[in-house]
């Protein structure tokens, strides 16, 4: 049962801000190295039966379903987004076909009608951007089998003065210019730099899975520039 209402009004915000630039959004991610590669290393650890149920929740453009899709080809898979933007590029790779597409609200599947129970769940650069993490957690554990598991596929940089440093400069020096360049907006970079800098340490973000009841929960890395600002991290209803 949800016992708390949240307006998401800062996910409607996104939404609209991520309509501007998904045409485009595949092209900027083609130059970000390990990018697709990384989307599979999480889709790969998460060990979900091989014809179970999966939810990619925040999917964007679709590029961590077909992770999820190369990696579990029989599986039952539902991606969703608030964005119709970025459904609309999902709904248009030919990967994606029998994949269930559904818009909606990430901290409320139940109301979105993408309500479980799922065998695993994989949320991708997402989990930052709702409005209440906490009750999210919360919530989606309650779509969860008992024995699901989750991955957070994650930037987390806050804490670590070199993780950063390192972060800012290549938002500043990449991210930013070349998505200004690449989609003529620069507003929806910015909030990238700014979101990973504002929001959990790696210890902090463990921490809150645990408080939000999950278990088993643990952290796998990236390679490249990466290592130490993305992560996998693992947990278990």
């Amino acid at each position: 049962m949800h016992s708390v209402d949240v307006p998401n009004t800062k996910g409607s915000r996104l939404a609209s801000e991520f309509d501007q630039v998904a045409s485009r959004y595949d092209l900027l991610q083609r130059l970000n190295p390990g990018y697709r590669t990384h989307l599979l290393w999480s889709a790969r650890r998460l060990q979900a039966p091989p014809r179970g149920r999966i939810l990619d929740l925040c999917c964007g453009t679709g590029l961590s379903t077909e992770a999820i899709l190369a990696c579990y080809p029989d599986a039952e898979v539902t991606g969703l987004d608030l964005s119709a933007g970025m459904l609309a590029s999902a709904r248009a790779k030919p990967a994606l076909r029998r994949v269930r597409l559904v818009q909606g609200d990430a901290m409320d599947l139940v109301g979105s009608g993408a309500a479980g129970p799922y065998d695993a769940v994989l949320m991708a650069y997402g989990i930052r951007n709702v409005p209440d993490p906490d009750l999210c957690l919360s919530r989606l554990r309650e779509q969860l089998k008992p024995g699901g598991r989750v991955a957070f596929h994650e930037y987390l940089v806050r804490g670590s003065l070199v993780r950063s440093a390192i972060w800012n400069a290549v938002a500043n020096a990449v991210i930013i210019p070349l998505g200004k360049a690449a989609t003529g907006h620069a507003e929806i970079f910015r909030y990238l730099k700014d979101s990973v800098n504002q929001f959990d340490s790696l210890e902090g973000f463990e921490a809150r899975l645990r408080r939000a009841g999950f278990s088993d929960v643990q952290t796998q890395p990236m390679n490249g520039w990466q290592r130490g600002i993305v992560h996998t991290v693992l947990a278990t209803r």
